[in-house]
């Protein structure tokens, strides 16, 4: 039957974890601590009894792969991952699927008083000494934001009155059912996750964008902006733009088609000040041959095509605490090329800054 695994994440989820494990009938504990991660060290606790292990090479994914792949396969059986916090629950469940494993549930640990802070700024892991080794460059708001959006549930921690918290939560992450720390009964929460909750599985790129039906009225600051447009950016001025997604927002994330790079989707990612820009893949208007395409992507590109730009388009969804909403959508639709660029679009050279970016980031 494979290996039955529970991931808790976030600062704030000791506590949550060991309860979790206790209701949780027949399982194991797994704790990982990965502050000595640059010199190579890595202490685990399998149900309390400490492990030291010395990597050749200290990287997050050397543990995911040299320690916590074969950890499970020969644990089987139900297995509930405290993770560090540099280690994301996403990029777990992406190991994951090279062994005989299942995702039952990713539950999140939320500070009330420090998470929005976290979420919107712009300090590293390394300033605040978490960095997970040489080279990582993440930013506390890029953890903190992907630890609650991929959650299947959420337990908020530490104390006060955060009506501001609970508006982004509920457009961050609408489908995820949130329980107090101090009030947490693990059953009923695990058993209140949705059918249609992700337990581990990946968006698609080219899918859609906004989960679960999160409200779209602004709410204590916090709000939805759902830019959509069928012409291409100029790449200089969307870069001018991007500022704008730094500052009061929460998270970014969408497909980008930049009059530079026609063939190509980008896909942009902020999170507080922390941004990534990469490459998605092709438009199917520059793939010719379809047959390795899913029939969903197809299907959904054959009901938005364009005689002209096929499926190109730009769709972002931006998640604010206190940004303008108004703000951001001029700042967008702005950085979109005119008329008359559109019209010359083929014989114009666009400086890209999007391309340098691009390879820069494959380095990392």
């Amino acid at each position: 039957m494979g290996t039955e695994v529970l991931l808790v994440a976030g600062f704030t989820a000791h506590d949550v974890a060991e309860e979790v494990w206790r209701a949780w009938p027949g399982s194991v504990l797994v704790r990982h601590d990965l502050r000595g991660l640059a010199e190579g060290v890595v202490r685990r606790w399998v149900d309390g009894e400490l492990s030291v292990l010395e990597l050749a090479h200290g990287c997050v994914s050397c543990t995911l792969r040299l320690d916590l792949l074969p950890l499970l396969e020969r644990l089987g059986g139900r297995v509930v991952v405290h993770l560090d916090p540099v280690l994301e629950p996403e990029a777990v469940c992406f190991a994951l699927r090279g062994i005989d494993a299942r995702v039952e549930a990713v539950v999140a640990a939320v500070d009330r008083t420090t998470w929005l802070a976290d979420a919107t700024g712009d300090d590293t892991l390394d300033e605040r000494g978490l960095g997970a080794g040489d080279g990582d460059e993440r930013t506390v708001a890029q953890v903190v934001v992907g630890q609650a959006e991929f959650a299947d549930a959420i337990v908020l921690t530490g104390a006060g009155d955060t009506p501001a918290l609970e508006a982004v939560l509920d457009r961050l992450n609408p489908l995820a059912p949130r329980r107090d720390r101090d009030a947490l009964d693990v059953a009923e929460l695990l058993a209140a996750i949705p059918e249609t909750a992700r337990r581990g599985r990946f968006d698609d790129g080219f899918g859609v964008l906004l989960h679960g039906q999160p409200p779209l009225e602004p709410a204590h600051g916090a709000a939805v902006v759902h830019f959509t447009e069928r012409r291409p950016f100029h790449p200089m001025r969307l870069h001018e733009a991007i500022d704008v997604l730094l500052d009061g927002v929460v998270r970014t994330r969408g497909r980008v088609w930049v009059a530079s790079q026609p063939d190509v989707a980008l896909w942009l990612e902020s999170a507080g000040g922390g941004l990534n820009v990469g490459n998605l893949g092709p438009w199917l208007a520059a793939v010719e041959d379809w047959s390795e395409v899913p029939a969903e992507r197809r299907a959904a590109a054959s009901a938005v095509w364009h005689p002209r730009f096929g499926d190109r388009s730009q769709e972002l969804v931006v998640i604010t605490s206190s940004a303008s909403a108004e703000e951001i959508t001029a700042a967008l639709r702005g950085a979109l090329v005119t008329d008359e660029e559109l019209a010359l679009a083929d014989e114009l050279e666009f400086v890209d800054p999007f391309a340098q970016w691009h390879d820069e980031m494959e380095e990392l």
